[in-house]
């Protein structure tokens, strides 16, 4: 006899099978999501991202962080969309300087100092420069997490070696290696400007070495006698457009794409024989083509005649990849927990196994490439942000516009320092 049933059991069994699940409701219902974004789009880091924030989920019950990674440009467009609609995420990353500023200018972005003061042991782990360019008014709005980075021009010893050519420390040393590699069909620069940030290295350097970080500094910040208008700024441009005349990079720099590997792939074909660009290359170099790695050594940029820049500064950051809480956050204290997990001891474990090093207090280690990077950063007069971080995100976009079309051969130096003096002018009124 096959048992049926009644309406009431049902209904009994309906409201038993609801009660057992009210429970796994009521966590859900009392789970805290934290949203936190960045651009490490790469596996590797993102994993080490990914196990700073599995650490404070661990010691906090109740807590689940939402991790999304982007592309550089790709992030840049979204962060700055939803800091528009007012629905940014509770963590994200930046460079600091300009971009960030106009966010903590506008109240979008927590106060760290105050938590930083609470936990004093950890901030003192830090080197102390690395909070600069994320201190505005003397509070401190993100924590340093990623690496200490520097501009350098990385270079395939093999090739070097095969045509008798050593590191150039002058710009005629420069001009000489670039007819050399010419004159054996060999690009001498890699470089993937669709993005525009790549060639902007080239004349943040060139400007230091011809009229040093003062220049910059009282141009960017509105002080007595500066101007983009400079000399200084227009001779970066003439010597810029002097590289493109003399062939020195591969074809079609313009339209590659530095996200997908455009200027690394000419390396790897041995096509392109150097390539400036951020130290976090070799990380990257490393993980995509161990073998031809081996073969990879940096210098820093050559000296320019003339020029009144000492040649140990250096373009880059001390801590890049800031992260910062937004004032959207409703768990701020929390998220500042998730802060200090991600940038913890472990991670700068796991960075620097990854070739990457945080700016912190007596870190050693047993990388001839990154101790390199490490006495170069120590030796230099100074270090300077990239421009397109340091200055406001308007005036940021035409100093990457003017620097692309100077790299075209579509606007002349005198132009593009009008055009950037004219930016700077308009932000100063607004």
């Amino acid at each position: 006899m096959q048992f049926k049933p009644t309406g009431t059991f049902t209904r009994l069994l309906g409201s038993a099978a609801i009660a057992a699940l009210l429970p796994l409701a009521a966590q859900a219902q009392d789970t805290k999501t934290i949203t936190s974004w960045d651009l490490r789009s790469d596996t590797a880091t993102a994993g080490i991202v990914r196990a700073g924030m599995d650490r404070f989920e661990a010691t906090h019950p109740g807590y689940v962080v939402e991790d999304l990674h982007f592309a550089n440009d790709a992030y840049k467009t979204k962060l700055k969309i939803a800091f528009g609609a007012n629905e940014p995420p509770c963590v994200f990353a930046s460079w600091g300087g300009g971009p960030l500023k106009e966010y903590v200018d506008s109240g979008q972005v927590v106060d760290l100092t105050p938590y930083l003061e609470d936990h004093a042991a950890f901030k003192d782990r830090f080197v102390p420069a690395s909070f600069g360019a994320v201190t505005f008014d003397d509070n401190i709005y993100g924590i340093p997490a990623e690496n200490t980075t520097i501009a350098a021009i990385f270079y395939n010893t093999e090739i070097f070696d095969d045509l008798g050519l050593t590191p150039p420390e002058t710009w005629d040393d420069l001009m000489h290696v670039i007819t050399v590699l010419n004159e054996n069909n060999i690009a001498p620069f890699a470089l993937a400007n669709k993005n525009k940030w790549p060639g902007s290295m080239y004349f943040v350097l060139l400007a230091d070495r011809i009229g040093g970080p003062e220049v910059f500094q009282k141009a960017a910040y509105g002080e007595e006698g500066g101007s983009f208008e400079d000399p200084a700024f227009i001779e970066a441009g003439e010597r810029l457009q002097e590289l493109v005349k003399a062939n020195a990079f591969a074809r079609g720099y313009n339209g590659l794409d530095y996200d997908v590997g455009g200027s690394r792939r000419l390396l790897y074909a041995n096509r392109a024989a150097m390539e400036l660009m951020g130290s976090w290359e070799m990380a990257t170099i490393r993980n995509e083509n161990p073998e031809f790695a081996k073969k990879v050594d940096f210098f820093t940029f050559p000296s320019v005649p003339g020029g009144k820049g000492d040649p140990s500064n250096v373009a880059g950051t001390i801590g890049d990849n800031f992260l910062s809480i937004s004032a959207e956050c409703p768990y701020k204290d929390a998220a500042f927990d998730l802060l200090m997990s991600m940038t913890d001891d472990q991670s700068a474990k796991d960075r620097l196994a990854d070739q990457r090093v945080m700016p912190l207090k007596g870190i050693t280690t047993e990388d001839p490439f990154l101790n390199k990077v490490l006495d170069v950063v120590g030796e230099a007069g100074s270090v300077q942000l990239w421009y397109d971080q340091e200055l406001p995100p308007a005036v940021g976009e035409v100093h990457k516009d003017t620097v692309q079309q100077l790299f075209g051969l579509s606007i002349t130096p005198e132009e593009a320092a009008a055009e950037m003096e004219q930016a700077a002018q308009a932000e100063a009124k607004q």
